[in-house]
């Protein structure tokens, strides 16, 4: 029987794939995922978790093709990580911020600061797009060795259709489909530790907000 892959923070780590600035009018519940993702860094803090976020293409010449447009092909220049996500809040917890042209977050800067920590075999992934950038990362990821979670309502891509399919594609290859809520309990473990009310305080803070994304990105994928 093969190993059940289960999340402790010790061992864990959160990649942010590519959720920037010009991408916003482009994927389908973005608003959502910018607060699925700074869910997830509250979570990140209270349990003392490193987070890597990488951003595609960032810099470019102006007046190039903009992410709004649908057939923007990945172009250049499409702007840093959100500012509403709150990268700063983490202090020394965010590990790196990486530029990347590959569509994978797995560079050979991204597999540098893996090989340093030793003690990480879980990477919580969620960003965009689902059925590009998450789904090579996921898939890099894999091939490494790593047990790979994947938020289903911390993905999106321009086409809401897309998204399970990319995420039925990382299952077969031995990904873990999650939620944020799901997840996060499990590296909690204990209501019995000095961090759970902090934790508690997190989930019950983020009740509404947790209710409407998945109402939003989770409605349409019922055959997951």
């Amino acid at each position: 029987m093969a190993p059940i892959a289960k999340l402790h923070p010790k061992h864990t780590v959160f990649f942010l794939c590519d959720l920037q600035t010009r991408f916003k009018t482009a994927i389908y519940g973005y608003d959502e995922l910018v607060l699925t993702a700074n869910k997830m860094l509250k979570i990140a803090k209270v349990l003392e978790i490193a987070v890597v976020v990488t951003e595609q293409n960032p810099k470019g010449k102006d007046g190039g093709p903009q992410a709004s447009d649908r057939n923007f092909h990945y172009c250049t220049g499409l702007g840093n990580t959100d500012p509403d996500i709150d990268l700063a809040s983490l202090g020394a917890l965010h590990i790196a911020t990486i530029d990347k042209t590959l569509f994978s977050m797995v560079t050979p800067e991204v597999t540098a600061l893996l090989g340093a920590r030793t003690d990480i075999n879980s990477v919580v992934l969620f960003g965009i797009e689902s059925h590009v950038c998450v789904l090579q990362s996921a898939l890099d990821l894999l091939e490494l060795g790593y047990d790979v979670h994947i938020l289903a309502d911390g993905v999106s891509s321009c086409n809401k259709e897309e998204v399970p399919y990319a995420l039925a594609r990382i299952r077969q290859a031995g990904g873990y489909i999650t939620t944020s809520e799901s997840a996060s309990f499990q590296l909690q473990r204990d209501s019995g530790t000095p961090r759970f009310k902090a934790f508690s305080n997190i989930v019950k803070e983020d009740k509404d907000s947790t209710k409407r994304v998945l109402q939003t990105l989770l409605q349409y994928r019922s055959s997951l």
